[in-house]
């Protein structure tokens, strides 16, 4: 029987079918482009090979297209004939994260990684920041990403995407030191690996490497396409570290093409999660943000997340909808949110609401409210200190700077604040 590269069978006998499907997961795993090709390529040699649909449903709905997505979903299943049982497995788990079963999706994900371990799409939709465990809801989702991460490590050894998979999952809970080694050794096997590139910038982060991280994913992102995955978020992080060393001028260059709706071709949710938070941190920093960009991110997000849900989306919804005086459009939020996290996401709605109209009493106790559990909405540390500098800055506002620098200097010891909030020096 044909296997996948990590092992598993495969019910196709087109060895060209497998091979352009290892390509496309490949492909897939990097965050690159051309992952729907190759794996269509796979189709067209074995229409009848379930996963390569399979392949497609999930890339499709990982860059937005619900759609989409579900309609390969459906052809995976009209072609799910004579599958192993490891097949079985990743098509009952992805077909529930593809439908909005998360619940189910990751009780089936944890018995199918108990059988298969080397099953790579079921185990990435569990690790990372925007994977089951990630927009979990629950408390301690960190640690459980990282314990995950490491019962599944001897079952890849030196594979170039697990290793940075593990990496992340080191680094969100602070060990700096083992991460940079993994990270490492992971882009020592395959540099070219966007998430690796990604969380290698969020390793200079965490550590307030701020001029070397710029410089490294400025020169990384040189021939990465537009196109591809993690191009928005990727050049989040840029505009940020602009902003950081107070090079204004790039920071909107950067934004305005890669960042902003109008000009970013990311994953909707990148695009709306980046855009807001680089906005609202651009003003705690003291650079001045046109109203009409607050106006074009609420528009994007009323249309492309109207409905509550994803407390991720929600929360920096609600962001975008106060800053841009929508106060229907957040008050929608605040009493529809729904999910595990959804008091989290009411609770910070109506600190951004407070913070819109500069109610800096209200804001600071609702803020102050949600420092202990904030990981719960999900995201990385990285997007979270969106809070935390939120949080300083209304304190900063009510005369309160010792008490905001000592919150910066408690809550991230290890990254760059200077600057990050106007007027306070820690």
């Amino acid at each position: 029987m044909l296997q996948d590269r990590y092992g598993n069978g495969l019910s196709t006998g087109s060895v060209a079918a497998r091979d352009a499907y290892i390509e496309g997961v490949d492909r897939f795993l990097a965050a690159d482009v051309g992952v729907d090709a190759m794996l269509g390529r796979a189709v067209t040699e074995d229409p009848g090979f379930a996963l390569a649909h399979l392949g497609i449903a999930r890339s499709r709905q990982i860059m937005g297209d619900g759609r989409g997505a579900r309609a390969a979903l459906q052809q995976a299943r009209d072609a799910a004939t004579g599958l192993t049982n490891f097949e079985t497995g990743q098509m009952d788990t992805l077909g529930a994260l593809i439908e909005g079963r998360a619940g189910e999706g990751y009780q089936l994900a944890r018995a199918q990684l108990a059988d298969h371990p080397r099953d790579a799409l079921v185990a990435g939709a569990c690790l990372g920041v925007f994977g089951l465990i990630g927009f979990s809801g629950l408390p301690g989702r960190e640690a459980e990403n990282l314990a995950l991460a490491e019962v599944l490590a001897p079952s890849y050894g030196e594979d170039w995407w697990f290793l940075c998979m593990l990496a992340f999952a080191q680094m969100e809970t602070g060990q700096h030191g083992p991460a940079e080694r993994t990270i490492d050794r992971s882009l020592a096997l395959n540099a070219r690996n966007a998430n690796g590139s990604h969380y290698r910038a969020h390793l200079y982060y965490e550590v307030g490497e701020t001029a070397a991280g710029y410089g490294y994913l400025t020169d990384w992102m040189v021939d990465y396409p537009k196109e591809a995955l993690m191009h928005c978020h990727n050049s989040w992080h840029i505009a940020l570290w602009a902003m950081a060393q107070g090079d204004v001028d790039t920071m909107w260059r950067v934004i305005d093409a890669d960042v902003d709706p109008r000009g970013a071709l990311g994953p909707p949710l990148n695009v709306l999660t980046d855009m807001a938070a680089i906005l609202y941190r651009a003003e705690l920093a003291g650079v001045e943000v046109p109203g009409e960009r607050w106006l074009v991110i609420s528009d994007y997000a009323a249309k492309l997340f109207a409905k509550p849900g994803l407390a991720f989306a929600d929360v920096h919804a609600a962001l975008a909808h106060a800053m841009a005086g929508r106060s229907e459009a957040l008050q929608r939020i605040i009493s529809d949110a729904t999910g595990t996290a959804g008091d989290m996401v009411r609770l910070l709605a109506e600190a951004f609401g407070a913070l819109a109209v500069q109610d800096w009493p209200v804001a600071v106790a609702h803020l102050t409210r949600a420092m202990g559990d904030h990981q719960r909405i999900g995201g990385s540390r990285a997007q979270r200190d969106l809070l935390e500098y939120a949080l300083a800055g209304a304190l900063m506002r009510m005369g309160r700077s010792e008490e905001a620098r000592r919150l910066l200097v408690m809550h991230r010891p290890h990254t760059a604040t200077a600057g990050m909030v106007a007027g306070l020096d820690t």
